[in-house]
């Protein structure tokens, strides 16, 4: 009996660790996906403003 009882103390301190963990990872999650959000926004609002020039990034170097 005293072995059944420590391997469910065990199992009952794994599971409140994994929550723990998932707990964790769903608050990373939400700020991600704010952070991602935002940049979609932001990029969006970059795409608007522009007036259909080349992004300088974009351009081949003159080497081509």
């Amino acid at each position: 009996m005293t072995e059944i009882e420590e391997k469910l103390a065990h199992l009952i301190r794994t599971v409140d660790d994994l929550s723990d963990v998932i707990a964790r990872q769903d608050r990373e999650l939400d700020r991600l996906r704010v952070r991602v959000e935002m940049l979609l926004a932001r990029e969006a609002a970059r795409h608007g403003e522009s007036d259909g020039g080349v992004i300088l990034g974009d351009e081949r170097p003159p080497h081509y």
